[in-house]
């Protein structure tokens, strides 16, 4: 929340809660003095603030000649932004004028996983606002960050001029479990980035009960958990071969849920393979991170020879859709190894209708899908085209993924991803009609976010 809109509803708050009935009459004059002296005060504050140099008020602005997308084509019509809100109805002061020339507005596109988002450095972080801002995703979701990560970029994201993004802290798994593997000093991490921090390691509930406190404590957003393989659990459990490639045991998935959803906290859920994904359904996630088969094990392609083990049944898909939860993609670089590797033709193409089976299913059946593209050194643009090349959705509905469902599963609250009466003023220009040719979403004109135009610069 920005903090013209904290100031906002701030002093709202203080107005209602001084305005409940008075105690008695005999001290109600004296009460009702000393409130009127609060609320001018507050008042004064929050206008001092808002009217700062630096605030980020957002201006009132007219938007003529532009064809809107109302979530199923273009139309042509006219909107407002007033006080960084959306309305067709004319305020009594418009600022400025503009006009749309016939583009295409959007809402904003979003990046339902990726762990890029941290702070270093004042040039590391306008590095990576630019890449974000550039390609027009201004919604971010970490599953599984350092604590640190959302300490650093407090001020700095979750601002108007700037990308959101919500993280779940360090993500729950077993002995020996991805993504212990990672947290090595050549990646960059600290001897006391380990448990506790970007992990915890949960074998038992005897670990659930005890540690739970430390996971509430942190703050996260929403609580990311793993299964690997998990058709293989006890197999794998102690065997120091699968280091890295094993999560929770899948009996424990649903206490751990139970226990986050308790505290007003969604459950997004890595899986590998279909099993899994059945697993975390069976266990009432809100999120599946990675479609099944979004990668072989190990990384190795040569592993992909059974491929039923990662093909969603019936049921599944079926199973999802009552229970909404959301699934994101996160397959960008295998579809397009499918068309470019070197490995043979029939080999890759196999794998390519893998993917399009899952993706077709989950559809057919009206599951929730997200993009996501768990690239570091990308954002969700090249996985959304990638997802375009592979023409399994048609131009509407990929759009409607990208703008609408991933917004949605990074900040449900919000009234975001439609351009609608009374959401937030966040749109994109486009010199192309995205209906026609998707790749037209990167030929930006411009970027409008809760208000205001948004910059490139740092």
């Amino acid at each position: 929340m920005s903090d013209d809109r904290t100031i906002r509803l701030a002093v709202r708050r203080v107005r209602d809660s001084l305005r409940q009935p008075f105690a008695s009459n005999r001290v109600e004059k004296d009460l009702r003095i000393n409130r009127t002296i609060i609320i001018v005060v507050v008042s004064l504050v929050a206008l001092v603030v808002l009217g700062s140099p630096g605030s980020s008020q957002p201006h009132n602005y007219e938007f003529t000649n532009g064809n809107w997308s109302n979530g199923e084509k273009f139309v042509a019509r006219k909107f407002y932004s007033v006080g960084g809100v959306l309305t067709t109805r004319k305020p009594a002061q418009v600022d400025r004028t503009i006009d749309l020339a016939g583009k295409y507005v959007v809402p904003p596109f979003g990046e339902a996983h990726n762990h890029n988002l941290d702070w270093s450095s004042d040039a590391q972080f306008a590095t990576l606002k630019r890449m974000y801002v550039e390609g027009v995703v201004f919604y971010v979701k970490t599953p599984n960050s350092l604590p640190r990560s959302k300490q650093t970029l407090a001020g700095r994201i979750n601002i108007p001029t700037s990308i959101d993004g919500i993280f779940s802290n360090g993500g729950l798994t077993a002995s020996g479990g991805h993504p212990i593997e990672i947290v090595t000093p050549q990646r960059g991490f600290k001897p006391t980035d380990g448990e506790g921090a970007f992990y915890f390691v949960i074998d038992n509930l005897s670990d659930l009960d005890r540690k739970w406190p430390s996971i509430k404590a942190g703050k996260p957003d929403f609580i990311k958990t793993y299964l690997l393989y998990s058709e293989e659990y006890p197999k794998r459990k102690d065997d120091e071969a699968y280091f890295g490639w094993k999560g929770l045991d899948p009996a424990i998935l649903p206490a751990i849920v139970r226990r986050a959803h308790g505290d007003g906290l969604r459950v997004s859920t890595h899986v590998e393979t279909a099993t899994d994904f059945h697993n975390a359904l069976v266990a009432g996630v809100d999120e599946i991170n990675h479609t099944p088969g979004f990668r072989p094990e190990k990384n190795d392609v040569a592993n992909y020879k059974n491929l039923s083990r990662y093909e969603i049944s019936e049921a599944d898909a079926r199973l999802a859709a009552r229970n909404h939860t959301v699934v994101v993609t996160t397959m960008g670089e295998t579809i397009n190894w499918t068309f470019d590797g070197k490995e043979s033709a029939n080999y890759r193409l196999a794998v390519r209708a893998m993917l399009v089976h899952n993706l077709q299913l989950l559809r057919k059946r009206g599951v929730t899908i997200a993009i996501g593209s768990d690239s570091f050194r990308k954002t969700s643009v090249p996985e959304a085209l990638s997802l375009a090349r592979l023409k399994v959705f048609d131009n509407l509905t990929l759009l409607k993924i990208w703008c609408e469902a991933t917004a949605a599963t990074i900040f449900p609250k919000r009234k975001i991803g439609h351009l609608k009466e009374g959401y937030e003023a966040s749109f994109l220009l486009l010199n192309g009609d995205p209906l026609l040719d998707f790749t037209n979403v990167q030929k930006i004109e411009s970027r409008f976010k809760e208000g205001e135009f948004l910059s490139l610069a740092p």
